[in-house]
């Protein structure tokens, strides 16, 4: 029997003669439901108001200072911050969201008057972490407001005495956003981005069952110039068709040894290196990870480097966003701005390099100030206090719950999750070798797809890249 469906239109306005016939119950209901629905609302409206309260603050504020930029000089300088990046949709600035942290910086950045725009404001970031991701050593340059005309910049007295730029910052930054220091730069060329010659990642573990010696053996097939296609996400939707990188380090280091039990002793896959593709260490760590687990061998690192004979990356999981740290960065001491060419040049730099075309030294000290500093240390004390304390919360449970364990159930396997979780994906019962599964799309089916969609158009002649986040 074929049967009929109606669909019942939504009145969009109830008529006084519609409620007479509705009965007490279906009256009660259609109450509750509006109840509901305007508390809701109100939550909504309530979360609108306070953001928009938030933004006519800072409205205000600058409006009754009245501050007048025209009237003050400018000095280019280096500033440094670090960041837990855990709760934030990563540093870069987004146009569907306010949680990144560069959005904060510049929000304070304006908001003590400091800079009049992030357009004006000559501005690089030296490192773009991804989501989740924290940061020891972010770096930006920038153009900033100085109290000092510019022949009194760079005496003592112009930098020993000029505005706190860290302690103004850090009064309306989030908690977990701080700057640390600053330097000052003696031409506006200097970039935080091209100028920056080494960035060096940590990612943290926990030892459980891993290998260790042999993550550290297949780490060291990492040294070196590859194609790293294959231990990245290919983003040639946004014109990156070029995937050789060049590593100078990559170890396993042990961090923190627990005296009690070796399985809770942290480590940290360090690696070293001065541009990195989309998502690299966190594909890195992903493989070393399953060879520390004993499910792949050190070598299958020289198979996914071996791009002529593996063209396409077998599919993996990527390893977990929270314990990566963009942990140093190295700076030229000269600009690798060229002058000629009003153009950064293509080649490496490095610390020593000679530039006829700019003889000037650019970079000096990193500025601290002693009651920004000790601040910034007591801050992260409060956050670490806090963390310890759930860790050891945490670490009690464990222990007790391990004792109950091996006396009810002693013919049981041991239960060992530390490593897993940093995996992220489902994890398949029956273990499938890297090499021999399913294969992504090779780079040249995905540049002819992104071609044809008219999204690139790729040259012979096309350059590396400068991508940087991992």
């Amino acid at each position: 029997m074929e049967k009929v469906v109606k669909i019942n239109k939504k009145h969009k306005k109830h008529t006084k003669e519609n409620l007479q016939q509705l009965s007490k119950e279906e009256l009660i209901e259609k109450i509750i439901q509006i109840e509901a629905h305007n508390i809701q609302l109100k939550n909504i409206i309530q979360k609108l108001n306070a953001d928009t309260d938030d933004n006519k603050g800072d409205e205000k504020s600058t409006k009754r200072r009245n501050f007048d930029f025209s009237k003050c000089t400018k000095r280019h300088i280096l500033l440094r911050f670090f960041y837990l990046g855990w709760n934030y949709s990563g540093y870069a600035a987004q146009e569907d969201t306010n949680s990144t942290i560069e959005y904060y910086i510049f929000k304070a950045l304006t908001r003590v008057c400091l800079i009049e725009s992030r357009e004006s404001s000559n501005y690089h970031r030296c490192g773009r972490t991804d989501k989740g991701v924290s940061s020891f050593y972010q770096v930006i340059s920038i153009d900033i407001r100085s109290k000092f005309p510019i022949e009194q910049q760079f005496c003592e007295e112009g930098i020993k005495n000029e505005l706190d730029y860290c302690q103004m910052l850090n009064r309306v930054l989030p908690e977990v956003i701080r700057c640390v220091s600053w330097a000052p730069i003696t031409v506006p060329n200097y970039s935080a981005r091209f100028d920056c010659y080494l960035r060096t990642y940590r990612y943290f573990f926990p030892r459980g069952n891993l290998n260790i010696n042999a993550m550290r053996t297949a780490a060291k097939y990492l040294v070196g110039t590859h194609d790293f296609r294959n231990l990245c996400k290919m983003d040639v939707g946004n014109g990156v068709v070029t995937f050789i990188r060049r590593i100078q380090e990559a170890d396993i280091v042990l961090s923190q040894k627990d005296q009690s039990n070796p399985e809770y002793d942290v480590f940290y896959f360090e690696f070293i290196g001065r541009a990195y593709l989309w998502h690299q260490v966190r594909c890195i760590v992903g493989v070393l990870l399953l060879i520390g687990q004993g499910n792949e061998e050190p070598s299958v690192i020289k198979d996914l480097l071996n791009v002529e004979g593996n063209p396409c990356k077998p599919q993996y999981s990527l390893a977990h966003d929270v314990p990566l740290n963009l942990y140093d960065c190295k700076f030229n001491s000269r600009s690798s701005f060229s002058y000629d060419s009003n153009s950064y040049k293509e080649e490496e730099q490095n610390e020593n390099c000679e530039d006829e075309s700019n003889k000037e030294v650019q970079l000096h000290d990193w500025v601290y100030n002693e009651e920004s500093l000790g601040r910034v240390i007591s801050d992260l004390q409060s956050q670490w206090t806090l963390s310890t304390t759930k860790t050891s919360m945490m670490r009690e449970m464990l222990n007790s719950l391990n004792e109950i364990y091996v006396e009810k159930f002693p013919n049981s396997s041991k239960i060992d999750n530390n490593a897993n979780v940093l995996l992220q994906g489902v994890k398949s019962k029956d273990y499938q070798k890297l090499m021999s599964r399913k294969k992504c799309e090779s780079l040249e089916n995905r540049i002819e797809h992104f071609s044809k969609k008219r999204r690139i158009q790729v040259n012979d002649n096309c350059t590396e890249d400068k991508q940087i986040n991992p």
